[in-house]
């Protein structure tokens, strides 16, 4: 007798069970936040850009004079040590992240696809779209294609340490004394929910003229992410580890807390990841130059469209 309302309760736990795909069918099934309504009329209206008349900010390169900078530090995180003395050729680098207005010229001129996930799927997406904004939910290959584009390519994680960090060890961007406010962080109510427009942060400038390095968005460089590499690396012009399954992020960014937000720290990524918090901007060797302090600061700013109009063929 056992046996047989064993039988009859495992056969209605088997019908329940084949049943829910059906009923699945016949109410319709939840969607993921990354796809769409397959047939669906009721199409997304384009969110109002309040900044829709606003000018375009001007594409600048900072260059970099050729010497030695301090990389690293002793007194924070594990892959930051050892403190070194590196030395790096020439180079210049965007004063500014690269914008949603730039990048979006890449777009159209290319057809690559358009940056990221779908708006709704952060509640925030809709408010990182400003032209002057950097452009945020691009995977790393997304940032060297768009590098490749402009004649130019990602930062060596060594190149972006120096910009944003001059030559004298310090920590953050203005100096070695924390500054709360200084930067486009989740530490105080600086008056920006998300990123703000490039160059918007006068305190996180560095001694080159280098926009955003402490704050705003963190930053996709050229170098695969190596725990130890500080270690082993040349020093002359440490190039990227010759493989790895992470990117090397840089930087900090609108949502960062704590202690993680001085110069030296390091990130890393799978390079297929994309997100509403990550960026970058683009460097281009340069040749000839001399040594640091042999060039005058006002020699270190060039124009980008200029140099462009220089290098591309017509």
């Amino acid at each position: 007798m056992l046996e047989t309302k064993f039988k009859v309760v495992f056969l209605f736990v088997v019908l329940a069970c084949a049943a829910m795909p059906i009923v699945a069918i016949l109410r319709g099934t939840t969607l993921t936040p990354f796809e769409e309504p397959i047939g669906s009329t009721d199409v997304a209206q384009p969110e109002q850009d309040s900044t829709a008349n606003e000018a375009p900010v001007q594409e600048e390169m900072v260059t970099i004079p050729a010497g030695p900078f301090v990389r690293g530090t002793e007194s924070r995180g594990f892959d930051e040590q050892p403190q070194r003395t590196i030395h790096l050729d020439a180079f210049s680098i965007d004063r500014y992240e690269v914008t949603n207005h730039q990048y979006q010229q890449f777009v159209l001129a290319t057809g690559h696809r358009k940056p990221g996930l779908p708006a709704r799927y952060a509640k925030s997406g809709g408010k990182v779209k400003g032209i002057n904004q950097p452009v945020v939910y691009v995977s790393w290959d997304d940032a060297a294609e768009y590098c490749r584009w402009k004649g130019t390519r990602l930062p060596t994680e060594a190149e972006w340490e120096k910009a944003m960090r001059g030559n004298d060890g310090r920590l953050w961007p203005w100096g070695n004394k924390e500054q709360a406010n200084g930067a486009n962080w989740a530490r105080v109510q600086d008056g920006h929910e998300v990123s703000a427009p490039v160059g918007s942060f006068q305190a996180d400038k560095s001694t080159y003229g280098v926009m955003d390095g402490a704050g705003n968005v963190i930053e996709w460089v050229a170098d695969w992410y190596d725990e130890t590499y500080y270690k082993s690396s040349p020093e002359q012009n440490p190039p990227s580890p010759e493989y790895g399954t992470y990117r090397v992020l840089r930087g900090g960014g609108y949502t960062t807390t704590g202690g993680d937000v001085r110069i030296t720290s390091r990130s890393k990524m799978m390079p297929d990841f994309r997100d509403e918090t990550i960026g970058f901007r683009c460097a281009i060797s340069k040749t000839g130059m001399k040594e640091e302090g042999e060039k005058k600061p006002d020699e270190f700013t060039e124009n980008q469209s200029s140099r462009e109009s220089k290098t591309r063929p017509k």
